[in-house]
């Protein structure tokens, strides 16, 4: 049954054109291909990848952010409080208006003083400022030092057709493999493996979902480019997402170090860098690459809708973070304080004089005698 499902899954017609076989992938006169098989280290790296991601954090990012001055803020914690608790563990962490009233009742407290209860224990809960440094640096490290290493293995890749770049090279099923590739491949096949084991730990944002498919699409389209070996467009979209993604993180931060302006200026290159990338390069080079040539050369087969698929996955993706990304641009092209569209924001703790001049809260919010309410 195992070895029926095993032929399946390798059928050739699923992976590869018709005038191909896995025979004629085998390595020879010194020609070296891409196998399945290479990909098993990426999950024993990935796990290398995270330990040391901890002592990168612990022995870099930490006293980075000391010398940059990135300072927490100081966080009223929430009174041990057993059935707040159990609420807010178990149903929700936003009560609602008959909520809040049910669990004054239950509690012994004013609705005010739950409602207090609430913000400062949802508070805790948010990820510090530090963390969010941290995880900045680690991956601004390696997105840099992952394009650089991308624009070497590109250069490596000059060959035949006068440039191993070239449309007809990118659309071929049959490129052989050069050592930098391969490890170029498995380092960020490995990096995404760690990103999507440590998602549950790491900072959530709004587009936690977005996230989870932006880096399971990522991982299948990096194993997939492997096993039917796209190798030359596999490593151009790898480079081309690192060519910004290191941007952005270095932006985040100076942000959390209070460098506005320098935050600015980075964001406004990123903003470029991000839609030339991936609105542009993306879709009408290495997508057109790899949607019509193909069909110059062979019957479309499964893998070729496939692959096609999942890039058209991503494409999505990048239309949405784009839209945040102008949305952010805006913000700060009209004098706003710029903020990660992403992020919860943090709720700060009114005293009780203004909470009395505010007049009473609802959920959390006080309510304006205009009937417009005031943003914690």
């Amino acid at each position: 049954m195992f070895q029926a499902l095993y032929n399946c899954f390798w059928w050739e017609r699923l992976w590869l054109p018709a005038n191909l076989t896995w025979a004629d992938l085998e390595d020879r006169d010194g020609r070296v291909y891409a196998k399945a098989s290479d990909l098993y280290i990426t999950i024993p790296l990935a796990f290398v990848f995270l330990v040391v991601r901890h002592l990168f954090e612990t022995y870099v990012a930490t006293p980075l952010a000391g010398l940059l001055n990135v300072k927490e803020k100081i966080r009223l914690k929430a009174t041990p409080n057993p059935v707040l608790e159990k609420f807010y563990g178990t149903t929700s962490k936003h009560p609602k208006q008959a909520d809040v009233e049910m669990l004054s009742k239950k509690s012994g407290c004013t609705v005010r003083q739950v409602e207090r209860w609430f913000r400062r224990r949802r508070n805790q809960d948010r990820p510090s400022l530090l963390k969010k440094f941290r995880e900045a640096s680690w991956r601004f490290t390696f997105y840099l030092i992952a394009f650089i290493a991308g624009m070497a293995v590109i250069v490596d890749g000059f060959g035949c057709c006068g440039s191993g770049w070239c449309p007809q090279e990118l659309s071929l099923c049959f490129q052989s493999m050069l050592p930098s590739q391969y490890w170029y491949y498995m380092i960020e096949l490995s990096f995404y493996w760690s990103l999507l084991f440590s998602i549950a730990s790491d900072v959530k944002r709004k587009d936690f979902k977005e996230q989870i498919i932006h880096h399971v699409a990522t991982i299948i389209l990096i194993s997939f480019s492997w096993f039917a070996n796209y190798i030359r467009a596999g490593t151009l979209i790898m480079a081309l997402h690192d060519s910004s993604d290191y941007l952005l993180e270095s932006a985040k931060m100076f942000n959390y170090a209070g460098w506005r302006n320098t935050c600015n200026n980075i964001f406004i290159v990123f903003a470029a860098v991000f839609i030339v990338t991936r609105l542009v390069i993306l879709p009408f080079w290495i997508m057109h690459c790899t949607v019509v040539y193909p069909l110059e050369l062979y019957p479309a087969f499964f893998g070729y809708y496939f692959f096609n698929f999942m890039m058209a996955v991503l494409q999505a993706l990048h239309i949405f973070w784009a839209y945040l990304i102008i949305r952010m641009a805006q913000k700060f092209i009209t004098g706003k304080v710029v903020e990660d569209e992403r992020s919860d924001r943090e709720e700060t703790d009114n005293s009780e004089e203004e909470e009395e001049k505010n007049g009473p809260l609802s959920n959390g919010h006080p309510v304006l005698n205009n009937n417009h309410r005031k943003t914690d």
